[in-house]
């Protein structure tokens, strides 16, 4: 084995120790987690919320277990395998150890070691980004057509695991163009590619179709309520925040791709970044979304160092652009990840309100960042609803209905009485189980308000069984509520509700 595939097999090992080791034992999993682990039991060619593929690997966890240790396995994976890419990147754009050693630190101590803490389309959609790039670069270098088509894999799965990555696409076509690249428009393979990737995105395509495009829907809702709540300064300064150690690296392969000989026929990634990042400042896209295009410009930024710090005085700055990561990373492992217990955060938010990591998607600050407080008190609600429902079920078949799909896939994923809560809310609307008559209710409210009155009238007995009460959870107050011996047919007042919900898409 080659030294330099040694060092990388030690990045990789890195990569998965921090993972594990960057979140406090108090914190669980967050709740879109919860949701993607739960589509394992329900498979399909689509969901309201994503597309297929964040389904098949909560498939392999389910049959690997189930344990934390598998769910935090496979976006540690994936974010290791982007670093292997990058490698193999600066491998063909003929960059030296150096060029190496400065990207895979750079991408080591960056805002992915946050990205990949969830299990979350979000870690594949960056890998599936630098691998199409990577894709681009060898049939740029090579012009095999076989490139053209692993491209539309590439893609096509891409598209399979998050819509996003369309937004690369809408970048990059009108780059190529105006750049001399535009000659792979009259090669005959790009558009058997583009056919290859309609094969593999049809049978999402289909269930598009027969369930009325939910996604038009779910982007609707998307804008009405998270998007618009997005700063347009805010998105430029997490930019800068992501890859903070290698920013300079960035700023160097945008002047390498205008400027640099070498990288002339590699000049369409910078218009490609241009237009693309246009088109999120324009729709005000949320800044993560963005992620996936920068592995690749540290690459680039990263040869081009390698190529100008070779001889006299400024090889002595090679070790500086190296440490320099590694220090910058110091002041974000204090605050960018939940290895500080709450109580911690709550009495020292100086900092975390700085870089504005305490603002949640409603555009107000909070005692925590919202992805930490999303991850407390999840098994606190399981085994509450556990417990009654124990009691409940003697007397009948119960259903288990939450007001969103956090609460409803928390439930699943830690009960031990083998419940399966459901919701109207994203998923769960399609995964009630209507072939059993329920005598009992119990209902997860986030707003308790007027429920015992509302819905108490239609059973014998209703009571308020337990809430949670974890004081930094993003679900404290949300209320179980226990209704028992019903008045009506539950079974006819879902499936209406059903009806009513879906009729809204």
């Amino acid at each position: 084995m080659k030294k330099s595939y040694l060092i990388l097999l030690l990045f990789i090992i890195a990569k998965f120790v921090l993972q594990y080791i960057l979140i406090s034992p108090e914190y669980e999993l967050q709740r879109d987690e919860y949701l993607h682990l739960d589509q394992a039991n329900h498979l399909a060619w689509g969901y309201l919320s994503v597309p297929p593929v964040s389904s098949w690997f909560a498939w392999l966890i389910k049959i690997l277990g189930n344990s934390i240790f598998w769910v935090k396995f496979f976006p540690a994976l994936f974010g290791a395998l982007t670093m292997v890419v990058v490698w193999k990147a600066i491998d063909e754009l003929k960059g030296d150890l150096f060029a190496c050693l400065l990207a895979s630190f750079g991408l080591l101590f960056s805002t992915l070691l946050r990205l990949n803490m969830l299990y979350q389309p979000n870690s594949l959609d960056v890998l599936l980004w630098t691998l199409f790039f990577y894709i681009l670069i060898k049939y740029i270098n090579t012009e095999k057509i076989k490139w053209l088509y692993l491209a539309g894999i590439a893609f096509g799965i891409g598209i399979l695991n998050k819509y996003n990555i369309a937004f690369l696409a809408l970048g990059f076509i009108p780059a190529l163009l105006i750049t001399k690249q535009r000659k792979i428009f009259t090669n005959p393979h790009l558009y058997g590619a583009v056919f290859l990737v309609l094969i593999i995105v049809s049978p999402n395509l289909f269930w598009q179709y027969n369930n009325g495009f939910p996604v038009i829907h779910h982007m609707k809702e998307l804008s009405d309520t998270q998007l618009v709540n997005v700063d347009r300064f805010d998105f430029f300064k997490a930019q800068l925040l992501f890859f903070i150690g290698v920013t300079f690296v960035i700023l160097f392969a945008f002047y390498s791709l205008l400027f640099y000989k070498p990288f002339e026929k590699f000049r369409f990634f910078f218009w490609g970044y241009v237009i693309t990042m246009g088109l999120f400042i324009f729709l005000k896209a949320k800044n993560y979304y963005a992620i996936g295009l920068y592995p690749i410009y540290i690459g680039f930024g990263s040869v081009y160092l390698g190529n100008i710090l070779k001889n006299g005085w400024k090889k002595f700055l090679r070790p500086v652009c190296i440490l320099h990561p590694i220090v910058l990373f110091l002041p974000i492992y204090n605050i960018s990840f939940p290895n500080k217990n709450p109580e911690f955060i709550v009495n020292h938010p100086e900092s975390y309100k700085k870089f504005g990591l305490l603002r949640w998607e409603d555009g107000k600050d909070h005692p925590l960042p919202q992805d930490f407080a999303d991850m407390l008190g999840w098994k606190e609600l399981a085994q509450k609803v556990d417990k009654e429902y124990s009691r409940l079920s003697k007397t009948g078949n119960t259903l288990v209905l939450c007001d969103n799909y956090g609460q409803a896939g928390a439930i699943n994923y830690y009960s031990t009485k083998g419940i399966k809560a459901v919701s109207f809310n994203a998923d769960y609307i399609n995964w009630f189980d209507l072939s059993k008559k329920y005598k009992n209710l119990i209902r997860v409210k986030d707003r308790p308000e007027g429920e015992l009155q509302e819905t108490g009238v239609l059973f014998e007995n209703s009571a308020i069984s337990g809430s949670v009460t974890n004081q930094f959870a993003r679900e404290k107050g949300t209320t179980i509520f226990s209704f028992e011996n019903s008045k009506i047919d539950i079974r006819k007042r879902i499936q209406d509700e059903i009806i009513e919900v879906k009729g809204a898409y």
